[in-house]
């Protein structure tokens, strides 16, 4: 089947209609909000301190996610979700109507009121924002579903930040933030009527109106009930959310007092920040090749780190002037393009972290549970973006430090909390060796392997050259797969953690070790009575010449006492590469060179004997050693 690019799915009624009300949503919130603080700052007459008021409206507009995630949750698995999306559009071009009326008469309760309806508003968007991608989307599509929805929401929070500070530059402000609002609304709600049918996931579910106890009893959901891979890369979501409050609220500060820049400083800064991260959500799905790729989260946390510190390192000893630099003085100063590629490079490693982790809490949550999953990951990004507001005031205020060292330190942080995460769930770390394997040293294409079916059990047969054809092989299939392999290869240093990690079988002779080759074929009926994928290697060993060797009667045994389709699958052009047993074989040799992974069609357990399975392997491995 032939891999579409993820923009292909801005054609598509199941996706874009649901990508332009989530767009205008993102940039209607961000034009009032932004348009409210710009007013208290420079428009309103106001008796309150102007600071005091700024804070107010930060938590006025993320309190909702406190009091309300857990109610959105339940509407998203009770009713409709393309229903449900449309009421709330609708609802909210009625608190931008109230809200253009507090602008037009400079109400400042009013606005502060319409800004804590947009929170709540919001706070029952977003469970259903990410669960309905899963079922308008196949899993192939989900990584790039995800890429578009994060790249348009921080390009639509950036256009509403800069078209904020447009509009209030105007003496007509009031009216151009009124209707502009109003106008978004509008477009937002007839987007909606677009969406496809979203059926509930559990229509049966009886509402707990209790904000608390469903908040807390959420949370358990997301945190306890679900599987570890779920629950921290909840955690790990959360902490980009809080790597992010830091940044974005810093940037105005950082460009006044380190870049001595105006305003306009700031929004280039913010729309570095915002392409960085645009442009990595749309990498991620080239690079984890169509499938969900949490090998990437680690990728992503490593650049998160590196260029944070490289932001640390530039800053200070920036030239200032008789007045502040406007964004072209700024770009003038060959400093400042370090500082501008450490935010990119921020930005773009945020997008590596971010949709990969999104994309694994969708397809890994039950259907009936994924809205209050999702809402759990909303009350915990809150109290992630609020406890990264009191570290800054700790660090920056208690502590003393410049902006620049509070960068540092988040960055350091970011090791210590990544490093926790990879700890509790060392699947990340084993993909991202995997996914490093097959972006470093060889180029894997693979042919066929449609043919793996999308769940139930099933035996994967291939030829064995190298010591990493189960890296490659776990690398290109979209399933986990349970890898049978001989035990002395199984215990090599540094691999034995990726094989223990990904459930590999050891196994050994029968007259080698007969405790180990029980075991084995104990385990491999065990994998296989659960639905998974089990890949045997049938000749036992490594080839010694590049040929296939003997096929041995294992997979007669395993075929005889689980009875499941067989898939014939066959690894091209790795004979003599560092891995294989050739003697000529060199570090350099083969290097970045091509790798083939090719599957045939299925065959029944009846018929495939190991001379029939040899047979296949051998014609679809052709002439290619």
């Amino acid at each position: 089947m032939t891999q579409q690019s993820q923009f292909s799915l801005l054609g598509k009624k199941r996706f874009l209609p649901f990508f332009l009300t989530q767009l205008l949503g993102a940039f209607n919130d961000n034009i009032f909000k932004q348009s409210l603080i710009l007013a208290i700052l420079f428009k309103l007459s106001v008796s309150a301190d102007r600071a005091l008021l700024i804070n107010l409206c930060a938590l006025l507009f993320i309190l909702p996610f406190f009091l309300f995630s857990a109610l959105g949750g339940q509407f998203g698995e009770k009713f409709a979700k393309d229903g449900l999306i449309r009421k709330i559009k609708f609802a909210e071009i009625l608190i931008m109507l109230i809200g253009a009326a507090g602008v037009l008469l400079d109400n400042l309760p009013l606005m502060l009121l319409v800004l804590f309806a947009m929170g709540t508003q919001s706070a029952l968007f977003g469970p259903v924002k990410y669960s309905i991608l899963p079922q308008h989307l196949r899993e192939e599509e989900l990584i790039g579903g995800n890429a578009l929805v994060e790249m348009g929401t921080f390009l639509a929070i950036l256009a509403g930040t800069i078209g904020a500070g447009v509009i209030m530059a105007s003496s007509a402000y009031a009216s151009l933030v009124a209707g502009s609002v109003v106008l978004v609304a509008l477009l937002g709600y007839l987007a909606s009527r677009g969406i496809p049918r979203a059926a509930a996931a559990m229509p049966e579910l009886v509402l707990d109106w209790n904000i608390l106890r469903q908040s807390w009893g959420i949370m358990r959901l997301g945190l306890k009930e679900q599987p570890v891979s779920v629950s921290r890369s909840l955690v790990g979501n959360s902490w980009f959310w809080f790597l992010g409050a830091v940044y974005l609220t810093q940037i105005p500060a950082y460009a006044k007092e380190w870049l001595y820049g105006d305003e306009s400083v700031v929004t280039l800064i913010l729309t570095v920040f915002s392409l960085g991260i645009g442009l990595g959500s749309m990498l991620c799905e080239r690079m984890s090749g169509h499938k969900v790729e949490i090998g990437l989260v680690p990728f992503g946390s490593i650049g998160l780190t590196l260029f944070g510190i490289l932001l640390w390192w530039h800053s200070g000893g920036f030239p200032q002037a008789e007045q502040a630099h406007d964004w072209l003085g700024v770009l003038a100063q060959g400093q400042a393009w370090w500082v501008l590629g450490s935010i990119l490079g921020i930005g773009l490693f945020g997008g590596f972290y971010i949709v990969p982790l999104y994309a694994l809490i969708q397809s890994r949550t039950a259907e009936h549970e994924r809205a209050r999953v999702i809402a759990a990951n909303n009350i915990l990004n809150a109290l992630f973006m609020v406890a990264s507001a009191i570290a800054s005031i700790l660090f920056l205020s208690v502590a003393e430090l410049s902006i620049p060292q509070l960068f540092l330190v988040i960055s350091l942080m970011n090791i210590a909390v990544n490093s926790y995460i990879f700890k509790i769930v060392p699947e990340f770390s084993m993909r991202f060796l995997i996914w490093l394997l097959g972006h470093s040293m060889y180029r894997v294409e693979h042919k066929g392997l449609e043919a793996i079916p999308d769940e139930g059990a099933a035996v994967l047969v291939c030829n064995h050259v190298s010591f990493v054809d189960a890296l490659l092989i776990g690398g290109a299939v979209r399933r986990p797969v349970r890898f049978v392999m001989y035990y002395k290869i199984y215990n090599l240093p540094l691999l034995n953690f990726i094989f223990r990690t990904a459930g590999t079988v050891p196994i050994a002779g029968r007259n080698e070790d007969l405790l180990i080759y029980d075991a084995a074929f104990k385990k491999i009926a065990e994998y296989l009575r659960n639905g998974e994928l089990v890949c045997i290697f049938p000749e036992g060993k490594l080839t010694a010449d590049g040929e296939l060797n003997e096929f041995k009667g294992g997979i007669e045994r395993i075929l005889g006492e689980n009875p499941v389709p067989v898939i014939p699958m066959a690894l091209q052009g790795l004979w003599g590469s560092f891995f294989s047993r050739d003697p000529e074989k060199g570090f350099f040799k083969r290097l970045w060179s091509r790798i083939r992974l090719v599957a045939g069609a299925p065959l029944s357990p009846e018929l495939a004997d190991r001379q029939v399975l040899q047979a296949q392997v051998a014609e679809l491995r052709g002439e290619l050693r």
